[in-house]
C-alpha cells in the first residue's frame, strides 16, 4: 500500500530540492506550484482570468504571468481569489495523479507549500516540514533574485511552526549529498510504517 508523504517548509529552506532527491530516491513524487503553473495554461483557467481582470492578462491567447503576479501580490483579496479557483483544481489533480499510481509505488511525495495554512495534513499518511537557517535561507532566496524573507512570509505560518505541526523535520543547511541522506531516511520510515 502506497504510503503518502506531504511536504513542506519555509522559503528558500529546500523543498524542491528534498523534492527532487525523493524522485532520485525512488519516490513517486509531484508539486503542487508545478500543478498550479500548468493550470493557468488550461483554457478554462485563462478564460476565468480574463473575466476578472481583462484582456491585458492573456495578451496573445497566454496567460502573462507577471501580470497576475503583480495584480495578486498588489491586492490580497485577488489573490484570494486566484486561490479560490485554484486550489480546487490542485487538489483534484494531486487525487488523479495518486489515483494512477501503480500498486508498486511504496512512497509517494507531494510538495505542498501551505500545507497546514491549508489545512490539508490529513490527506497525507505522514508529513514531513524542511528546514533551514534564516541566513541560509535569504541567501538562497537573492541567488534567485527574489525579495528577502521580510514580508514573504506574511501568509504562511514561520518555518519552527510548520516544523512543530509536522511528523518529521528535515534538516537542510548542509550540501544536496546530506539532503539526500536526510531524505532517504525519511523515506525508510515511512516505507516501514506500511510494510506492518
Amino acid at each position: 500500500m502506497t504510503r503518502f508523504i506531504g511536504l513542506t517548509g519555509g522559503i528558500g529552506a529546500g523543498k524542491s530540492e528534498a523534492l527532487a532527491a525523493a524522485a532520485r530516491l525512488g519516490a513517486a513524487t509531484l508539486s503542487t506550484d508545478r500543478v498550479a503553473h500548468d493550470l493557468l495554461d488550461r483554457e478554462d483557467v485563462r478564460k476565468l482570468l480574463v473575466e476578472r481582470w481583462g484582456p491585458e492578462v492573456a495578451p496573445s491567447g497566454a496567460v502573462d504571468r507577471v501580470k497576475v503576479a503583480e495584480i495578486v501580490f498588489e491586492r490580497p483579496d485577488e489573490l484570494s481569489w486566484l486561490e479560490s479557483q485554484l486550489h480546487p483544481r490542485v487538489g483534484e489533480a494531486v487525487l488523479d495523479w495518486r489515483r494512477d499510481l501503480g500498486p508498486d509505488v511504496e512512497v509517494a511525495v507531494v510538495e505542498v507549500p501551505l500545507l497546514f495554512e491549508a489545512a490539508m495534513e490529513g490527506a497525507f499518511d505522514r508529513t514531513a516540514a524542511v528546514v533551514a537557517s534564516d541566513e541560509i535561507r535569504e541567501r538562497r532566496i537573492a541567488q534567485r533574485g527574489q525579495p528577502g524573507l521580510a514580508g514573504r512570509e506574511s501568509r504562511q505560518l514561520d518555518q519552527d511552526e510548520k516544523a512543530a505541526r509536522a511528523d518529521f523535520v528535515i534538516r537542510n543547511d548542509g550540501t544536496i549529498e546530506e539532503l539526500e541522506a536526510r531524505v532517504g531516511e525519511l523515506l525508510a520510515a515511512v516505507g516501514s510504517e506500511g510494510a506492518r
